[in-house]
C-alpha cells in the first residue's frame, strides 16, 4: 500500500538520459534559486529601495512572455537537443558573467538588470524545450511519474536554495553563490550533451509568426489541451494568494516576519509532500477528471484562508492549495504532453510555459488590487470562489478533458469533446 502511495521512480531506473537530466535539472534548479537570491540581495545592498528589487521581477518576467513562443517555434523546427545544449551554455555563460561582476567588485544595478534578463530570455527558450525531452524519454506509462520526480526536484530547489543561498552570502558573499551556479549548469550541460538526437519525429516546420499561429490554431481546436491550459490559467489568475499574505498576516496573524515566513513556505512544503507521496497521481487513468477535482481543491483552500483568523489552519489551508499546485502541473503536463502530435510539441508547450509564467503574476495583481479596495480576506475568498466556478464551466465545456483517460485502456490524444470537434481536430493535425 505505502509504495503506492510514494512517488514512482521507475523513470529514473529505465532511462539513464532521463536520470541524467535530472539530475542536472535539479542542480541547475538549486543554483538558480540561489541566483535569484542573490540578485535581490545584492540589488537591495546597491540600492535599500524596493521598487528597483521589484524591477528584478519585470527583469525576468517580460523577457518570458515576450520570447515564450518563439521558443516553441524553434523547438518544433530545429534539433531539440542542439537546441538546449546552445541555451544552457548561454546560461552558464550568464552565470560567469555574474560572478565576474561580483569579485569584480560591481557597484552598478544596470548589469543585473541586463543580466537577469538575458538569463531569462535564454530560460524562455530552454525551459519549453527541455519539456519536449521527457515524452521522448519515457512511455506513456510513466509519464506522470517523470513529471512528478521532475516536480519534486523543483519545489525541493524552492525550499533548500534560498536557505543555501543565504549561508552562503553571509560566510563568502554573493560571489560564491554565483560561482556555484555557474558549476551547475555544467552538470545540466553535461546531461543535455549524453542525450540521443531529438529532431522533431514528424513534418518540421519554419520558425516564424506562421508556425506560431498555427500552434495556436491547433491549441485552440485540441479539446483536450485547450481545456487543460484553461484550467491552469483559471487556478492562477484568480486564485493566486502570495501577494496579499502580508496583508492577511497583519491584519489576522499578528503580523510578524516570522509568521510570514511560515505563511510563504506552508505552499512549498505542501508541494514538496504532495510529490512525495504522488504514486496515485502517477498512477490513475482518469487524469482529466484528477486535474479538475485538484484545481477545485486549489481555489477551495485558497477561498477558506480568507475565512480563517487562524494561524495553524492558514497554514494547513496554504499546504493543501501548494499540494494541489504541484499535482495540477503534474497532470496537466501529462495531458498536454500524452495529446499532441511531436510536430507540435514545442509550440505547444511553449504556450503552456508563456502560461504558468504570466497567470502567477496576473493573479498576484488581481489579489492586490482587490485587498486594497476591499480587505485581504475578500481577496482570498472572492478569487477563490471564482476559481472553483470557473473551473465547473471548463468541466461543462471541455468533457472531453473531463473524460480524458476514462474511456480507454489507453488515454490518447482524444482531440475532441464530440466527434465534430474531432474531426476538426485530426484534420488540422493532417493539414499541417
Amino acid at each position: 500500500m505505502l509504495r503506492k502511495l510514494v512517488v514512482d521512480i521507475e523513470p529514473l531506473k529505465s532511462s539513464a538520459s532521463f536520470r541524467r537530466l535530472w539530475i542536472g535539472g535539479a542542480l541547475s534548479s538549486v543554483g538558480s534559486r540561489m541566483t535569484s537570491f542573490a540578485v535581490i540581495l545584492q540589488v537591495y545592498q546597491l540600492t535599500g529601495s524596493s521598487v528597483a528589487v521589484g524591477a528584478v521581477g519585470l527583469a525576468t518576467v517580460v523577457p518570458m512572455l515576450i520570447v515564450g513562443l518563439i521558443g516553441g517555434s524553434l523547438a518544433d523546427a530545429l534539433d531539440r537537443r542542439k537546441l538546449v545544449l546552445a541555451t544552457t551554455t548561454g546560461m552558464t555563460g550568464t552565470a560567469v558573467l555574474f560572478a565576474v561582476l561580483a569579485w569584480a567588485g560591481n557597484q552598478q544595478v544596470w548589469p543585473l538588470y541586463a543580466l537577469t534578463a538575458l538569463q531569462s530570455l535564454l530560460l524562455a527558450v530552454d525551459a519549453p524545450t527541455r519539456r519536449t525531452f521527457v515524452p521522448r524519454l519515457l512511455s506513456e506509462q510513466l509519464l506522470p511519474a517523470g513529471l512528478a520526480l521532475q516536480m519534486l526536484a523543483f519545489h525541493t530547489s524552492v525550499m533548500t536554495g534560498p536557505i543555501l543561498a543565504g549561508m552562503l552570502a553571509a560566510a563568502g558573499g554573493v560571489k560564491v553563490i554565483y560561482l556555484i551556479d555557474a558549476l551547475t549548469f555544467l552538470v545540466s550541460l553535461y546531461a543535455a550533451f549524453r542525450l540521443p538526437t531529438m529532431r522533431v519525429e514528424e513534418q518540421k516546420t519554419k520558425p516564424g509568426i506562421k508556425s506560431i499561429w498555427e500552434g495556436l490554431r491547433y491549441i485552440s481546436r485540441n479539446r483536450i489541451v485547450g481545456g487543460a491550459m484553461l484550467t491552469d490559467l483559471s487556478t492562477t489568475a484568480l486564485a493566486m494568494p502570495f501577494a496579499i499574505l502580508p496583508a492577511l498576516n497583519a491584519l489576522n496573524f499578528g503580523g510578524s516576519p516570522r509568521t510570514l515566513g511560515l505563511l510563504n513556505a506552508a505552499p512549498g512544503v505542501g508541494a514538496v509532500l504532495a510529490m512525495v507521496l504522488s504514486g496515485a497521481v502517477g498512477r490513475t487513468r482518469r487524469k482529466g477528471a484528477w486535474l479538475l477535482g485538484t484545481g477545485m481543491l486549489w481555489g477551495g483552500a485558497i477561498a477558506c484562508l480568507g475565512l480563517t483568523d487562524q494561524l495553524w489552519l492558514a497554514l494547513g489551508l496554504l499546504g493543501i492549495a501548494g499540494a494541489a499546485d504541484a499535482t495540477i502541473v503534474v497532470l496537466r503536463g501529462a495531458i498536454v504532453q500524452s495529446s499532441i502530435p511531436d510536430q507540435f510539441r514545442g509550440r505547444a508547450t511553449s504556450v503552456d510555459f508563456v502560461i504558468g509564467a504570466g497567470g502567477p503574476h496576473l493573479g498576484n495583481f488581481r489579489g492586490g488590487v482587490v485587498a486594497s479596495v476591499a480587505t485581504p480576506s475578500i481577496s482570498a475568498f472572492t478569487g477563490g470562489l471564482s476559481c472553483v466556478v470557473a473551473l465547473a464551466v471548463v468541466a461543462l465545456y471541455f468533457p472531453a478533458l473531463r473524460r480524458f483517460g476514462s474511456n480507454a485502456d489507453h488515454p490518447g490524444p482524444d482531440l475532441g469533446g464530440d466527434k465534430q470537434n474531432s474531426q476538426d481536430d485530426v484534420s488540422v493535425s493532417d493539414k499541417n
